[in-house]
């Protein structure tokens, strides 16, 4: 069974099914309250202007969280006749719901527009975002809401539904939902944390969209760059592998001792931050014959001013002005989170795939950058030392534990898990 960790997350994965709606013709629209932390999420990664729809479910009177239909703006209403006829609910009691759930709704509408404005849905894509469906009514409401308000293509997106509800919804044109999970009972099964989400936050997730700046059009002459290069370094020439497409920002690769940039493990975790979009520097920081020298292997203090230099190179030869995020693995992660600390250094984000922070705990609350510690559940020793390191962490950071996982990461679905893990950190954090 799949888990959300929270509405954040949830939203992240859906927009990454959702790319092929990115661009001007597209409005993101959640489903307050709870939808909007998830098309929060979903707007950022589209470029997409975010609003609301309000709906509000009219529940069984004996039985709240079940649905017998829903109500939205403009009057629209629908009903699930087969709820109504299995509970027994009279038009009475019906009625006395929808006049309840209607004051509600006239309310958090008023307290929306009083702020802003509904976006002009007129001839654009409405991708309309929950954060899951049950019985599906108030998702069927919100879909025929946005089709009165002009939508061309309505689009129903969600993390998590029952498979005869996702499959049987005419009221979308298409309906984009992440797992089908049997037998489903009730969203919230479907998160770790599915906290209430009150309505301040949702007003000011919509101001935080609408402050976004608008995206920028890359050069007309910019290509994606793929090469192999050398990096004069410190009076020595080392070697690396760039992928850098048009636009986004970059992530610096420093291995650890016995490995360099031909690791098929950073080689994996480099493909996946590129199908996301990431540029990547695969680069070796010691000379051949330095790698011989074991001295030199944990001299992390060395590394760490090779790791600054090329950089410094980076920024200056082929990146400009982007964003640059540190992966660094076994003593790399320690020359990254060494080099990250520099006052001046402008790194974004830091990850470590079984690293070793502890040999620069000196320099680790100094560090800015958020940081992602990634470790295996069965690298007993190293899962110690990263949980001391965390302790002089004063960086917005998180230590995350692969189950069943080794200090190479090579058992099966591992890697993959450590590489989910740095792109939705660096995508989050390079924007």
């Amino acid at each position: 069974m799949h888990v959300f960790k929270d509405r954040s997350e949830a939203g992240r994965e859906l927009a990454r099914a959702l790319t092929r709606f990115r661009g001007p013709g597209t409005v993101v629209l959640g489903l307050p309250r709870g939808g909007v932390p998830v098309a929060f999420e979903v707007a950022v990664a589209l470029d997409a202007p975010l609003d609301v729809i309000v709906v509000r479910k009219l529940g069984v009177p004996f039985q709240p969280e079940l649905a017998m239909g829903a109500v939205g703006e403009n009057g629209v209403r629908v009903l699930d006749d087969r709820v109504r006829s299995l509970s027994g609910v009279t038009e009475r009691e019906l009625a006395l719901v929808e006049a309840r759930e209607r004051e509600v709704l006239e309310k958090r509408v008023a307290q929306i527009r009083a702020v802003r404005a509904p976006e002009d849905l007129h001839g654009k894509t409405a991708v309309i975002v929950d954060d899951g469906i049950a019985t599906g009514s108030t998702a069927r409401v919100a879909c025929r809401v946005a089709r009165a308000l002009g939508a061309e293509r309505v689009v129903l997106a969600v993390p998590v539904g029952p498979k005869d509800t996702v499959g049987d919804f005419p009221e979308a044109d298409e309906v984009v939902c992440l797992t089908t999970p049997s037998p489903f009972r009730a969203v919230g099964r479907f998160y770790s944390d599915f906290s209430a989400t009150e309505d301040d936050e949702v007003l000011h997730l919509l101001d935080a969209a609408a402050r976004r700046p608008a995206p920028v059009s890359p050069q007309k002459d910019a290509a994606p760059v793929h090469e192999d290069v050398l990096i004069p370094l410190d009076g020595v020439t080392v070697q690396g592998s760039l992928h850098l497409p048009a636009t986004g920002g970059v992530v610096v690769f420093a291995h650890g001792s016995g490995s360099s940039r031909h690791s098929p493990r950073n080689r994996a975790v480099a493909r996946v931050l590129q199908n996301a979009g990431l540029g990547t520097l695969l680069l070796d920081l010691l000379s051949p014959d330095e790698e011989l020298e074991r001295r030199a292997v944990f001299d992390i203090g060395l590394l760490a001013s090779r790791l600054t230099a090329a950089t410094d190179w980076l920024r200056s030869e082929r990146a400009g002005s982007r964003t640059v995020g540190y992966f660094g693995a076994s003593t790399g992660a320690a020359a990254a989170l060494w080099a990250a600390a520099e006052p001046d250094s402008g790194i974004s984000a830091v990850v470590s795939r079984g690293g070793r922070p502890d040999l620069a705990i000196g320099r680790l609350g100094d560090v800015q950058a958020p940081t992602l510690l990634i470790v295996g559940g069965a690298d007993h020793q190293v899962l110690e030392l990263n949980r001391e390191a965390a302790r002089h962490l004063r960086c917005p950071h998180r230590l995350e534990v692969v189950p069943r996982a080794t200090h190479l990461f090579e058992e099966p679905g591992t890697l993959d898990a450590v590489a989910r893990l740095a792109r939705d950190w660096f995508t989050d954090h390079l924007a």
